[in-house]
């Protein structure tokens, strides 16, 4: 009896081997028919071919080690197709949003598989969208979402020096003075010094800084225009930059420095007697509140043209200037 029962158990554990062995080629069977379908799809539906091939890891880890050739096949070409997915959707400008979630799932696939070349090309792409995004944004005047989308860009490449720049002029728009020198101090490390792009955004920051002092000036905000104007001089000379430091410190009545600030804008201004006016016109006010009656008829006189005629005319009369 004990020998029956022995030779049904052992009948019935070398059925169920015969029986795992075909059910493993039966799955490994249908999984060749998976990967290919997939390696079918490739060619013309990419999304499709994904889909199979990743059915083919998922079923590779539940038969074992016996599928584990068609699973490193698979894993070498399944980062590829999820960056060929991502570019496709950015060739033919889908939805930017669509193109980041594409080049994500490469960037995913691609560090899950250790491919550092699809990675690397999947991670361009997918600054490539955010910009895209960022202009789209811009254009539109969505400001805090391009800036957003700028921010994603940077922290893909905190060198992008172009990017720095567009934020820049977003902050300009805005009116955020403390973000826009920030913004742009920052873009001019990252450019040599002798660079056209660094001269344009210094260019920028100082005429954006003298605009801020000149209306606070008109204002009467003398404290606030002197910051204003100092900020701008952080980014290079300017003549009518001088002109209102002229200005506001002769309204301070610092006159030295107002006087500084005339001669320095004087002297790089090139044009005729009527442009060089209002500079003479600063130089009389300063040399005048520093008791120099002689030297301020004089200014008083070269500023008489255009607009300062009258109010230089008016100062000599005053002062008794022959």
């Amino acid at each position: 009896m004990r020998k029956s029962l022995y030779n049904k158990t052992a009948g019935v554990l070398i059925l169920s081997f015969i029986f795992g062995v075909s059910l493993s080629g039966q799955d490994r069977n249908e999984l060749i028919n998976v990967y290919n379908a997939g390696a079918k799809a490739a060619q013309t539906n990419v999304d499709s071919a994904i889909i199979a091939f990743e059915n083919v890891v998922s079923m590779s880890e539940k038969i074992g080690e016996s599928a584990n050739d068609i699973k490193q096949k698979t894993v070498q070409v399944l980062p590829g197709l999820y960056l060929k997915s991502a570019s496709a959707k950015y060739s033919s400008k889908k939805p930017d949003a669509d193109v980041i979630t594409a080049a994500k799932k490469a960037v995913a696939s691609a560090d899950k598989y250790g491919n550092t070349s699809v990675k690397e090309n999947a991670t361009k792409l997918l600054a490539q969208a955010y910009n895209r995004m960022a202009g789209e944004y811009f254009k539109n005047k969505d400001y805090e979402k391009a800036l957003t989308s700028f921010d994603s860009v940077l922290a893909i490449n905190p060198d992008n020096a172009a990017v720095i720049y567009n934020k820049a002029l977003i902050y300009r728009t805005q009116g955020n003075s403390d973000a826009l020198e920030q913004t742009v101090d920052l873009y001019l490390t990252k450019i040599p010094a002798g660079d056209a792009k660094a001269a344009q955004a210094s260019k920028m920051a100082l005429e954006y800084f003298r605009a801020a002092g000149s209306k606070a000036n008109q204002a009467n905000q003398l404290d606030e225009a002197l910051a204003n104007l100092n900020k701008a001089a952080k980014y290079g000379e300017d003549k009518d930059l001088y002109y209102y430091f002229a200005d506001v410190y002769n309204k301070q009545k610092d006159f030295d420095k107002g006087l500084e600030a005339a001669q320095k804008g004087l002297a790089l201004e090139t044009g005729s007697a009527d442009a060089k006016a209002k500079f003479y016109f600063q130089q009389g006010l300063a040399q005048e509140g520093k008791g120099q009656t002689a030297d301020a008829c004089e200014s008083f006189k070269n500023a008489m043209f255009g607009a300062f005629a009258e109010p230089s005319k008016a100062k000599r009369t005053n002062m008794k200037c022959q």
